[in-house]
């Protein structure tokens, strides 16, 4: 019966606190709503204030069953939104190495190693040994990297974070309150993000991403991470390929 009440309860308080979020922005836009619009794949003009909010939602959840993955998320979404402002059009790790190796510093090379600073940290503290540790830090930074990388139309990350943490749900302990967090957010904003009235931009996949990467760790011990990074780090390896197929969908 805990853990039932624990899912529920970090179910409904990510979702409140997302959906809150976003009345709160769109009622009182920082430096106004023009800052807080874009335009979406089809050219319709969509709001920005779900990724801060599914952020602020999953994280202040996660927080309440590991601290170490509520600032994880946190540090997602901040790198995340780092890229929504000044993000250019260059896609794909390799642009941004490249770029790196060049002596520019791109948006995406800031969300690229922040996430995965913010993931190696979380992981660190959430495991014990240090090849948990770093497995930890690879599927907490590698989720919230492929559930950006299959961010590329209306609900497809929100929907993915729904899809695979449903799982989650029916186990037992601090991984499943973490999957509430997770699913709870997205599951807030996918309705808005369906309906193309809104986007979650890079701020909320990759926190929904972190969140999701931490219900796994939290809930899988060495064979179990091992076979979630090697997903992950494929699918980084392969990120192109995942964002055409997931457009062509």
């Amino acid at each position: 019966m805990a853990d039932r009440a624990g899912r529920k309860s970090g179910f409904v308080l990510a979702g409140g606190l997302t959906r809150a979020g976003m009345g709160v922005l769109r009622r009182a836009a920082p430096g106004g709503r023009e800052r807080w619009e874009r335009k979406n794949y089809a050219g319709r003009t969509v709001e920005l204030y779900a990724g801060p909010a599914a952020a602020l939602g999953a994280a202040v959840a996660a927080a309440r069953v590991r601290p170490a993955a509520g600032a994880a998320v946190l540090a997602a979404g901040a790198c995340g939104a780092y890229d929504d402002v000044a993000g250019d059009d260059r896609r794909g790790f390799r642009a941004h190495l490249r770029a790196l190796r060049d002596g520019e510093v791109t948006s995406g090379a800031v969300k690229l190693f922040g996430t995965s600073a913010a993931g190696l940290v979380a992981g660190a503290l959430m495991k014990e040994r240090p090849l948990d540790k770093l497995l930890a830090g690879i599927v907490i930074a590698g989720t919230a990297h492929f559930v950006n990388l299959v961010d590329v139309r209306p609900g497809r990350a929100a929907g993915a974070v729904l899809a695979l943490g449903a799982p989650g749900l029916l186990r037992k302990g601090p991984g499943a309150e973490l999957a509430a967090a997770a699913t709870g957010a997205a599951a807030a904003v996918l309705p808005d993000d369906l309906a193309e009235r809104a986007m979650i931009g890079d701020t909320g996949a990759h926190a929904l991403g972190a969140a999701l990467g931490a219900a796994v760790v939290a809930g899988n011990r060495r064979a179990g991470l091992f076979a979630h990074a090697v997903a992950v780090v494929a699918a980084a390896v392969h990120g192109d390929r995942v964002s055409a197929w997931a457009r062509a969908l």
